[in-house]
């Protein structure tokens, strides 16, 4: 994580905030997360909402009678003594910081001082070698810095540059040692970075473009670019969960080989016993949704034949617990919430557990852990029509169900043509890791147990 989105502050400018209160939210990545006052104080904003920020950038200022503290997205590190003007108010009111102090423009403007694990012999040699130890990659137990860590890190050229300008360098294939910094004791910043590209761009020749025709009026006469250009379109960067969306999704499909199966089901049973539970659980104002039920059914296929509930770790091939996602559809992109331990919960339990992980991807208040842990994810397209269709595997799952919707058709049953309530379901796999034939084992245990439900019960 390199960056964060400031989406809403639960207090307001000036108002008095209590330690460990709700004080503002952040996106992260796919979630929300709500961060808590580090201490008393009066607040003030510096970062309004639906701003992204860098990690460790300045967002808001909590100042009391003696001292301040800042409060860095996702680390709270403290102000020190500083001091302060007086507000317009009480008598008894207490000092309150404000951006004309130059004490707190500099606070507001310096990098952060992280605190790092390091042995004290690592410590004397980094001041004898002037290395910072912020952001040294430890190697001694539980990642706590050493001498050999300082000593190699001394031994190569330092970057003095934000992640997040390192990661720009980097992709604009620029190397950030040679680009001028304007931060504290010449750190490159973003905005370094952006001048960098912007001039690497305007000093590349133009070759072989010849000016193309423009029409200028109705006579037919043309003129070149030059004397008319050309209108540009302005095509604007993917960004926050969008751009997570756009990257993990690309990731999936080229570095999977991905095989869809599809097969149609009788989901007659599936429907009448969706009826039956409704009507006995009326009274309760509860209904079972047909999601709580796909969950429940591929649980239990899942159990059944485990080499599909597999992921490539670091160990190699491992089987995973039974974490099933679902796909919901908010505002705000694609979330898949997670349902852990599906298979030892209830019918119920997983269907008011449904409700609730959705109502909060809906309204973008999902936790970090509704939305990680999954093992297999469940994508329903019904609700829009759709019959089959190429679910693509969320990594680093191994596997993905497609279901489309409930309609009825006529097929052969018995001897007759008879109207049924037919679905139909798409698994895509990972073949790496799953052969075609367990996938497809897998996919028709799932159809069985969709025109068989009641067997759930045994």
């Amino acid at each position: 994580m390199t960056e964060a989105k400031i989406v809403e502050w639960l207090k307001a400018e000036g108002e008095w905030v209590e330690k460990n209160s709700p004080l503002f939210i952040i996106e992260n990545e796919k979630s929300t997360v709500e961060i808590e006052a580090p201490t008393n104080g009066y607040l003030r904003i510096l970062t309004p909402i639906n701003t992204t920020v860098p990690v460790l950038a300045v967002v808001g200022l909590l100042s009391g009678a003696d001292a301040v503290s800042e409060h860095h997205a996702g680390r709270l590190l403290p102000g020190g003594l500083l001091p302060a003007q007086q507000m317009d108010g009480p008598r008894d009111a207490a000092p309150y910081l404000t951006l004309a102090s130059p004490t707190l423009r500099s606070l507001a403007t310096s990098p952060a001082s992280v605190i790092v694990r390091a042995s004290p012999k690592a410590r004397l040699l980094a001041r004898k070698l002037a290395v910072p130890l912020d952001g040294l990659n430890g190697s001694g137990l539980r990642g706590m810095i050493v001498a050999e860590d300082v000593q190699r890190a001394a031994a190569r050229p330092t970057v003095k540059a934000s992640p997040v300008a390192q990661r720009m360098a980097a992709q604009a294939g620029l190397d950030v040692m040679t680009i001028p910094g304007s931060g504290l004791q010449g750190r490159v910043m973003r905005q370094d970075v952006e001048r960098a590209i912007h001039t690497a761009r305007s000093a590349q020749p133009q070759l072989n473009e010849k000016p193309l025709p423009i029409p200028t009026d109705q006579s037919g006469m043309f003129s070149t670019p030059e004397q008319a250009p050309l209108p540009r379109c302005s095509v604007p960067k993917l960004s926050g969960l969008r751009a997570i969306i756009a990257d993990r999704l690309s990731k999936s499909w080229h570095e999977r080989p991905q095989v869809t199966l599809t097969t149609e089901a009788d989901a007659t049973n599936l429907v009448a016993a969706r009826q039956q539970l409704n009507e006995e659980l009326a009274p309760a104002g509860e209904k079972i949704s047909y999601n709580a039920l796909l969950i429940k059914l591929t649980a239990q296929a899942l159990h059944e034949q485990p080499n599909i509930n597999v992921q490539l770790t670091e160990d190699g091939l491992q089987t995973m617990p039974i974490h099933i996602g679902l796909a919901v559809d908010s505002e705000r992109g694609l979330l898949v919430p997670v349902v852990r331990g599906a298979l030892h919960k209830s019918l119920r339990q997983v269907n008011q557990e449904i409700n609730l992980l959705a109502e909060r991807a809906l309204k973008g208040r999902s936790l970090p852990d509704d939305l990680t842990g999954g093992s297999f994810t469940i994508t329903n397209l019904g609700v829009y029509e759709i019959d089959a269709f190429t679910p693509i595997i969320n990594p680093p799952e191994s596997a993905i169900l497609g279901v489309g919707r409930i309609v009825s058709k006529p097929v052969g049953l018995n001897g007759q043509i008879v109207l049924r309530e037919m679905i139909s379901l798409s698994l895509s796999f990972d073949h790496r890791l799953i052969d075609g034939a367990p996938a497809a084992r897998f996919l028709q245990r799932v159809k069985q147990l969709v025109e068989r439900p009641f067997t759930l019960a045994l």
